[in-house]
């Protein structure tokens, strides 16, 4: 039987959202975000950029296509708990074998329907993401009793969270056809359809986990080197951004993704900082500084780098410059090295959901393997 007992969302500035519980019944802690996507909720559940984060979905109704077994983005929902406002009765899809519910259900995923996501976002977006928790059954209590606990969670600042998602053994995504190149991923939290992606290229994707050595990477001598996105402060990212400076010094050629981007800026010396409402969705814009062209993209991201849009710094190898920006709020979206072979965007060219419009980045990277002559 289908448990609709209260549940409420609290905030740890006080805020508090009644609702009914909403597939795992319990208690959740994590970061409150919003993800603005009409689409995909799947992909944004199984997202493990999205771990240890409550996920508030804008779109007012969810769940009407249910659930799958071929659009996982990874093998589980990572979501720390999950808000909507209008979930669907009955799916209705060809391909769903399940609910929605019932994946949050049998993952053990706690969230809250009927909430005012309108006022919500709006909240958020004035005050900023920020520590919450999701309650129902008997985790529910006194107000003051819920934000205690609240209080008492860990915030995303300082949070070292990608050990948590990378891969425990290496594993191999073969190349579509012929076989063009050998790439190195480093697993920092990366998405099923980004090695696919790159697989239909010719490239056959080494992914990593995360304590993978610079001397390891290299002496397999890859083509080149992705970093992949993830959850996480990136200013805890010391292992990878000291791998990151390794490839770099070895002039291997190299593409990063969100939070790869900013391992990418922290290796070029670039410090990074937490963003008030992050960006999330499959609806964001960003501008090219050198051709001026506008790209529509999918982004999961809290933190971002620091810089000016078109700004060209010095690094320890060679110059660099911030390539692409957010329209919206000037935020760096992306870095090109001027001399070493790398560069790195902070949004999803695989964009599972979302636009493709940033999809050429992986026939790039296949350019830059080309041009390196490795």
């Amino acid at each position: 039987m289908i448990d609709r007992s209260a549940a409420a969302l609290v905030l740890e500035d006080g805020r508090v959202f009644r609702g009914e519980a909403y597939g795992a019944v319990g208690q959740s802690l994590g970061e409150v975000v919003f993800s603005t996507g009409m689409t995909g909720y799947q992909e944004t559940l199984t997202d493990p950029s999205y771990h240890r984060q409550i996920v508030v979905q804008t779109a007012p109704q969810i769940g009407n296509t249910g659930w799958n077994d071929e659009d996982d983005e990874s093998h589980r929902i990572w979501v720390s708990g999950y808000v909507v406002r209008d979930p669907a009765r009955v799916p209705s899809n060809w391909r769903s074998t399940r609910s929605l519910e019932d994946a949050l259900r049998e993952q053990g995923v706690v969230g809250i329907a009927g909430v005012d996501t309108r006022t919500l976002t709006r909240h958020l977006r004035e005050r900023g993401a920020m520590r919450a928790g999701v309650f129902s059954g008997d985790a529910v209590a006194g107000d003051e009793e819920l934000l205690t606990r609240v209080l008492g969670s860990e915030g995303m600042v300082g949070a070292d969270l990608a050990g948590d998602v990378t891969t425990s053994e290496p594993y191999v995504v073969p190349a579509v056809g012929e076989r063009r190149y050998t790439v190195a991923a480093l697993d920092l939290g990366i998405k099923s359809n980004t090695p696919r992606m790159m697989a239909a290229r010719g490239m056959e994707v080494h992914v990593l986990p995360l304590g993978t050595s610079a001397e390891e990477l290299l002496a397999a001598a890859p083509d080149g080197v992705f970093l992949s996105n993830g959850p996480g402060d990136p200013a805890t990212a010391d292992t990878a951004v000291a791998l990151a400076r390794a490839v770099l010094a070895a002039r291997v050629p190299l593409f990063g993704i969100c939070f790869g981007n900013q391992i990418l800026g922290r290796a070029l010396g670039r410090g990074t900082y937490k963003m008030r409402y992050g960006h999330r969705g499959i609806n964001i814009p960003v501008i090219d500084v050198e051709t001026g062209q506008v790209a529509i993209t999918a982004q999961n991201h809290g933190f971002a780098v620091e810089g000016e849009p078109g700004e060209v710094f010095d690094t320890d190898f060679g110059p660099a410059k911030v390539s692409h920006y957010c329209p919206n709020d000037g935020t760096v979206e992306g870095l090109r090295c001027l001399e070493a072979p790398a560069f790195s965007v902070q949004y999803h060219p695989e964009a599972a959901a979302g636009p493709h419009d940033a999809a050429p980045l992986f026939d790039r990277f296949a350019g830059l393997m080309d041009r390196s002559g490795r």
